[in-house]
């Protein structure tokens, strides 16, 4: 099996290339791939790279897109699982991660192009070099609920951002809450798990950021995360629009809020590429 190693902002992907679509990926094995110790170096999560026209799942995506007006000539799918196997919906890091992979190996020119999500078609922008820019679709605020740290309960926008999160805007200084348990929350909000923001407003639209994702644990980085932590210090601010800093443990992301949608902006970065034995896997 080949892959490719890559992060934004320190959130980290094991990358698989399956071209032809028949890599048979199940939750034990990519468990293995992500492990810090036994796997290849680890990760947040799993990018695998398919054609479109190869997965079934792919093509009902661009199919919805086409019946709401929106058609796509996209012809790449971002099959992502989390590091404990699961799927996940959407992963903005992971989506940057993967366009820069695509145009590294050729299989995209550099400027504007589509990719298919479990969220839907998003478009990425990016040169040869530099940051990757990712249309993120429009936020949707559901309402309000709680996350619970040790004995402390932070209330949070519940914010949907093809996957679901919890932003918790606080006083408390975020660099010193301990995120190595998961944060409680209300399982009749979240019936799927959810993805929770710890952030303070320390500027002029700028805000520190912590997260623990569902299904990996605390990261260095989120990118959904970082546009639901937007979200809620605009609206916190009375705000709701423009370009926000975001940082992270992993680094510094912008995000920029407009009337119809949100742009992800931040560094996409391939660090290694090997080939796994096939002894190794499960």
């Amino acid at each position: 099996m080949r892959f490719v190693k890559g992060h934004g902002t320190q959130n980290d992907f094991v990358i698989l290339p399956d071209r032809d679509g028949g890599l048979d990926l199940h939750a034990p094995l990519i468990a293995e791939l992500c492990d810090r110790r036994a796997g290849i170096g680890g990760g947040d999560g799993v990018l695998r790279v398919v054609p479109v026209k190869l997965s079934p799942e792919a093509v009902q995506i661009a199919e919805r897109a086409r019946e709401a007006g929106a058609p796509t000539t996209a012809e790449w799918f971002m099959d992502y699982r989390n590091a404990d196997g699961s799927m996940a919906e959407m992963c903005g890091n992971g989506l940057r991660v993967f366009a820069r992979y695509l145009v590294d190996a050729g299989l995209a020119d550099p400027g504007e192009f589509d990719v298919v999500t479990r969220a839907g078609v998003r478009r990425v922008r990016l040169d040869r070099e530099g940051d990757v820019t990712v249309d993120m679709g429009m936020p949707k605020v559901l309402g309000e609920s709680k996350a619970g740290i040790g004995l402390k309960e932070y209330d949070g926008l519940v914010i949907d951002m093809g996957n679901p999160h919890l932003a918790c805007v606080t006083g408390e200084p975020v660099t010193q809450l301990d995120l190595s348990a998961p944060p409680a929350f209300d399982p009749a909000v979240f019936p799927q798990g959810v993805n929770v923001e710890l952030l303070n407003a320390v500027g002029e639209r700028r805000v520190v950021m912590r997260v623990y994702e569902r299904g990996s644990g605390e990261t260095p980085s989120c990118g959904t995360g970082a546009v639901a932590a937007a979200v809620a210090a605009a609206r916190l601010g009375g705000d709701p629009l423009g370009t926000w800093a975001v940082e992270v443990p992993g680094g510094l992301l912008s995000v920029t809020l407009t009337e119809n949608t949100s742009l992800l902006t931040g560094p996409a970065v391939l660090v290694a590429s090997g080939d796994i034995p096939a002894a190794h896997l499960l």
